[in-house]
């Protein structure tokens, strides 16, 4: 049997890589605004475009994940990303996927709390920079992909981790962790990362 080409398909995969692109051109300019003279504005502007970089990312990385088929009720169901201890970033990527779709699915954005019951999302955020708290929050988070932002590294049962380097918003992948979860990252995720790791955490 012959596979139909979709002469469309070209144009789609490139701009969803220039949508990759741009976010992450956007990640050098926290170099800029990182680099300004330290004033307490100058300290939240920073830190509003870390928050606007990190959003742009979360949508992009639903583009390049393929999520088990039983992730969602029927063909209508929306992508859920789910925001831990991060209420500002929620709110950013709330503005970034409104009106957005993901392979045809609307994405929705959901604020929770720790302690809160389990909660079904596709994507879960956990805000916070300190490892062991993280790790201990993400013992019970299956079937999801898991994005942190831990100055340590990738933090047991995170798949994706965002870092600084050289005053940029980078981040790690951990394969294994997403497979855990019937998820498949794509190649060309990986190759923009800034570290892959392949084997057990």
């Amino acid at each position: 049997m012959q596979r139909q080409l979709n002469p469309a398909a070209p144009r789609r995969l490139r701009c969803r890589m220039a949508g990759f692109a741009i976010a992450f051109a956007a990640s050098v300019w926290l170099q800029g605004g990182a680099a300004s003279p330290a004033s307490a504005q100058n300290m939240a502007s920073s830190t509003s475009l870390e928050r606007r970089v990190k959003a742009a990312f979360l949508y992009k990385f639903l583009g390049y994940a393929e999520f088990p088929q039983g992730a969602f009720a029927d063909a209508g169901a929306p992508l859920v990303i789910g925001v831990l201890d991060a209420d500002d970033l929620a709110a950013e990527l709330a503005r970034v996927v409104a009106g957005r779709t993901v392979g045809n699915r609307a994405v929705v954005v959901r604020v929770l709390r720790e302690g809160e019951g389990a909660v079904p999302v596709h994507m879960l955020f956990v805000g916070g920079f300190e490892g062991a708290r993280v790790a201990r929050l993400l013992r019970q988070s299956g079937g999801m992909l898991v994005v942190t932002e831990c100055d340590g590294g990738l933090p047991p049962g995170s798949a994706i981790n965002f870092r600084i380097v050289d005053e940029r918003v980078r981040f790690d992948v951990a394969l294994d962790a997403a497979e855990r979860n019937g998820i498949k990252l794509s190649s060309r995720l990986l190759t923009v990362a800034n570290r892959v790791q392949k084997g057990a955490q």
